[in-house]
């Protein structure tokens, strides 16, 4: 109806005067939107799995907030997407207020006590293949359940039971499967049998197929432990002693102990600023929020707006700013608990300006001839994200995962969730890649009772002191990127909330040198001109599936639900 850019915010209270005279009663909601976007202003969840993203919608019906409807998507979620979502696994959270209280929760996965840095390598110090990623010594303590315990605590404002409830329902009763769904039960059939030999959990006779009625009877009875018990219906228990004995089984590493001293903490936000928009993202353990605000940082001098969308300079210029950035992440950043994060130095524009002297416009810089920075005084993918805004403005960004899709593979027997194998996040040894190819020093080695380094960036935008954007992604080493380039399509290329998520990626990371794309990310003539200069790009799959909110200029919430999935965008 109104084809008008986000950038032209002169326009909306215009707008607002045209929509309140001139059109019929309820006609506003849901139409003022670049390309007839649907758009709400009583609140909107916008999640992987359909069937979650209605229970976080129908917490916010009942008065609900934002927290409370994170708390029961991430419940749903471990029953409709057991890719991704999860009980056993962990993640982050942040929070801003309607008031613009700004808060961020860690309840990221530990090692257990019974780890070592060393405990991955074979005698002759090589690492051993698999270990970290399909076994029982695969998985860190899980922060889950804690984490939405300790979210509710502070700022819920229904029942607990109440958010659990829906879940349990979802479990029990089942729940029609999406194409992609089923797909991806069938996928990994094999693995769950071979790995899972005296159990049947999400298997079937035969495939799955669409509308197939999942239904999950132990998951259901380990929900109404936790509806009814809080945190020690998980951690202690039926279900705590259930963990403990598939660790037995396994020969795993979570002790008793472990998961009686596991909690989630509160920490205080990354804030920076992109050209007057306020950025508010997770700080280490997560590794996004820094690269974020140094990719962001890196590129606010450069006239982006006007060289155009996927063009060759910005292509190259938003490269030379990741490959950067991520030869950063492999040496500075890790669990702040165990080591001294320099935040400060990494964020200072001048070392931020610093990085990019060495651009060359002429050919790519090699990553060979990139190290991590160096400044005065330092010593030396499958996870899923849901972004909630409610009626009052209180906004939560969560990413939560398993790390590999459905994690290690490996279920509770009798409790019916799936163990994470976080581990492979850690450094198992310097310089040795993990599963998403990214390298690790020090500051990420394992030790007991530390928090691996993470790229989830789940992230919140304010402009002139009021909520702007919500937003994030899962995607291993590739959420950082996808989250900036997402950003920057609303912001420099002005695209509406939709366009924004649903438009094809490009991803750098450093090592391996290369430019990953999506098939037709990058147009053939531009991918000539950077290839002149040296870019090997590499077409593959997709990259990421964000899920974000915008706060329109004339008040409404819209929201972007990514096309590469079944992710779900619900307002009211």
């Amino acid at each position: 109806m109104f084809n008008i850019p986000y950038s032209n915010y002169k326009y909306g209270f215009i707008l607002l005067l045209i929509a309140g005279f001139f059109l019929p009663a309820g006609c506003v909601q849901g139409r003022l939107s670049k390309n007839n976007s649907e758009q709400y202003h009583n609140g909107m969840v916008v999640c992987a799995y359909p069937d979650a993203a209605l229970v976080g919608l129908n917490i916010l019906k009942k008065g609900g907030n934002a927290v409370d409807a994170a708390v029961a998507v991430q419940f749903a979620l471990a029953v409709t997407y057991p890719e991704a979502g999860n009980i056993g696994g962990g993640g982050f959270m942040v929070y801003r207020s309607a008031k613009g209280e700004t808060n961020t929760l860690d309840f990221r996965e530990k090692a257990p006590q019974a780890a070592s840095t060393n405990m991955y390598l074979d005698s002759a110090g090589n690492v051993i293949a698999g270990m970290s990623l399909a076994t029982h010594q695969a998985s860190g303590v899980p922060g889950s359940v804690d984490g939405m315990v300790e979210a509710h605590r502070k700022y819920g404002k229904l029942k607990w039971s109440d958010l659990v409830e829906p879940a349990i329902n979802l479990a029990r009763n089942g729940f029609k499967l999406t194409t992609g769904a089923a797909r991806a039960l069938n996928y990994v059939r094999a693995d769950f049998e071979r790995l899972n030999p005296d159990k049947n959990y999400l298997i079937k006779e035969v495939p799955y197929k669409e509308g197939d009625i999942l239904i999950q009877e132990d998951l259901a009875k380990t929900l109404e432990q936790i509806r009814d018990k809080g945190r020690s219906g998980f951690y202690d228990g039926v279900v705590g002693d259930q963990m403990l004995n598939e660790m037995k089984a396994g020969k795993g590493l979570i002790s008793k102990a472990d998961l009686q001293n596991y909690h989630s903490v509160w920490r205080k936000p990354v804030i920076g600023d992109y050209k007057g928009y306020k950025i508010i993202t997770m700080p280490p353990p997560s590794s996004g929020g820094i690269a974020l605000l140094q990719l962001l940082k890196s590129v606010e001098g450069y006239p982006l707006k006007k060289w155009g969308y996927h063009r060759d300079s910005t292509i190259q210029l938003m490269v030379e700013a990741e490959r950067r950035v991520y030869a950063d992440r492999s040496k500075y950043l890790g669990d702040p608990d165990f080591y001294k994060v320099p935040v400060d130095s990494l964020l200072k524009s001048a070392y931020i300006t610093s990085r990019l002297k060495s651009l060359n416009w002429a050919m790519a810089t090699p990553s060979s001839a990139v190290a991590p920075g160096a400044f005065a005084g330092y010593e030396s993918d499958q996870t899923t994200h849901y972004s909630i805004v409610d009626h009052d403005g209180n906004a939560v960004s969560v990413t939560t995962t398993l790390n590999g899709g459905f994690g290690s593979k490996i279920f509770v027997k009798g409790a019916g969730f799936l163990l994470n194998n976080e581990m492979d996040d850690f450094s198992a040894k310097p310089g040795v890649p993990n599963m998403f190819g990214l390298i690790g020093g020090k500051a990420n080695s394992i030790e007991p009772g530390k928090r691996m380094l993470s790229s989830m960036t789940p992230t919140i935008i304010e402009k002139d002191g009021k909520l702007f954007m919500v937003v994030g992604t899962p995607g291993g080493s590739t959420i950082i990127t996808s989250v900036f380039q997402t950003i920057l399509n609303v912001l420099e290329f002005n695209q509406d909330m939709q366009q924004a998520v649903a438009s094809k990626r490009f991803h750098h990371q450093w090592l391996p040198d290369e430019v990953y794309s999506e098939k037709d990310a990058i147009d053939s003539l531009t991918q000539i001109k950077l290839q002149q200069k040296g870019y090997k790009i590499t077409e593959g799959g997709k990259i990421g599936r964000v899920d974000a909110i915008l706060l329109t200029p004339w008040g409404y919430y819209e929201g972007g639900a990514d096309p590469r999935g079944d992710d779900t965008k619900l307002g009211w």
